[in-house]
């Protein structure tokens, strides 16, 4: 059977053929499309921009590959961009496995991978630089942009709004799983570009969600979810620190096997930790908790990644990095508090970011459901675990000192 490459470099310019490789390279692999899925194929085989709206785990990784796969069968120069560098990494060994390590790069601020191949994976800035570096001249003939909705961003939205602007000969795929009206932005990119552009919504989400709220302690709720085999755990604070703080009081509690950390030590083999940080990352993968966070050198955060993709890690301790898209299994999402620093101040999260974090929980073809478990505010816990002690005795309850909230704490609650 022909390599999704050879298939699409076999189909040419012609749209129904590159359809059609595409279909029966998934097909081969026995993957069916999603409607959706489906849909936003054949709009990109047909040379439109697609704008793809559909919720977190319904594929629109696999519908990115057929973009690449398009835009290379034509001859043409395809970019991927992400807001992250753990993303970018990811998608980069990912298609180095579809389309091989000479097919594609990758650049980011710090690296610079086989950079004049046809398939780049870069960071948003990258791509919105080279636009304004070139323009229209730019050797960009497609732009596939994941976390789309970036494009708002106080801080970082011009780095997803000028390739829009300036580069008028590509294709565009934009993908979000949270994304608002869009209409706007589908009939700016049509004019500008010249090519129709589709709006592809409204699917299903094919693993549920279940929802809850916990006014107990973090480790108590993940001995629970251990003991009913809602694993993996991802664990999402808002600070690298408190992640790593997190991961390394959980190892006190009973997280693997003697077998699973056989398999553990078996997978990693002789993978060196060389640093302080890989040191104590070492003590806790073999204890079947992972960390993950932007601030880790590449090799561990490859390591954790690829360690959980086959299933040996159980708790993931990690900042919302993972809400970004990052292609790890997860059952249950929990999530420590409903407040986050965004480097002005402290806020509540907003309805989007709580989506997007939420949604990485289930993993479609493997499990029937995800969880999502958020937990109250710390002083909120010890309260109602103060109340439950004192049970009916009034006396007991009337000597029950609640506490206050620290100063400046900006609170959340199960409403």
């Amino acid at each position: 059977m022909p390599t999704l490459l050879e298939a699409a470099q076999a189909a040419g310019d012609d749209a129904d053929a590159l359809y059609d490789a595409f279909l029966e390279w998934a097909t081969g692999r026995g993957i069916a499309l999603y409607p959706a899925q489906d849909e936003a194929a054949m709009e990109l085989a047909s040379g439109n921009n697609v704008v793809l709206s559909t919720p977190t785990g319904t594929g629109k990784s696999l519908v990115a590959l057929a973009a690449h796969a398009i835009a290379v069968g034509r001859g043409g120069r395809t970019y991927y961009t992400a807001p992250i560098k753990a993303l970018v990494s990811e998608k980069f060994f990912s298609l180095v496995e579809t389309f091989g390590a000479e097919n594609v790069g990758m650049v980011t601020g710090d690296s610079s991978v086989n950079s004049d191949a046809p398939i780049v994976c870069c960071t948003a800035e990258i791509l919105a630089n080279l636009a304004l570096r070139e323009g229209a001249d730019a050797d960009v003939d497609q732009v596939v942009m994941d976390e789309f909705h970036y494009y708002g961003d106080r801080d970082r939205g011009w780095a997803w709004q000028v390739p829009l602007l300036l580069l008028p000969r590509a294709q565009f795929l934009l993908m979000s799983g949270t994304l608002g009206d869009t209409t706007e932005i589908e009939e700016d990119l049509a004019r500008r570009t010249g090519r129709d552009t589709t709006l592809v919504a409204g699917a299903e989400r094919p693993v549920p969600l279940h929802f809850r709220y916990e006014k107990r302690h973090a480790h108590e709720v993940v001995e629970e979810l251990l003991a009913d085999r809602e694993v993996p755990v991802y664990v999402v604070h808002f600070s690298q620190a408190a992640a790593m703080e997190r991961a390394q009081a959980l190892a006190s509690i009973n997280v693997t096997t003697r077998e699973q950390r056989d398999e553990i030590a078996a997978a990693l083999g002789g993978f060196r930790f060389t640093t302080n940080f890989g040191k104590t990352l070492s003590r806790l993968v073999r204890a079947g908790i992972g960390v993950h966070h932007a601030g880790m050198l590449p090799r561990y955060r490859r390591l954790v990644e690829t360690l959980a993709q086959q299933g040996l890690l159980r708790v993931i301790c990690g900042t919302d990095t993972l809400g970004v898209g990052i292609n790890v299994p997860i059952r249950t999402v929990l999530i420590t508090e409903l407040s986050k620093y965004d480097g002005s101040r402290m806020r509540r999260l907003g309805a989007r970011e709580f989506h997007q974090i939420s949604g990485r929980a289930g993993r479609a073809g493997y499990d029937p459901y995800g969880n999502v478990v958020v937990l109250a505010p710390e002083h909120e816990i010890d309260n109602a675990q103060a109340v439950a002690k004192a049970g009916d005795d009034p006396k007991k309850l009337k000597k029950v000192k609640k506490k206050q909230a620290p100063k400046g704490f900006i609170s959340w609650s199960e409403q």
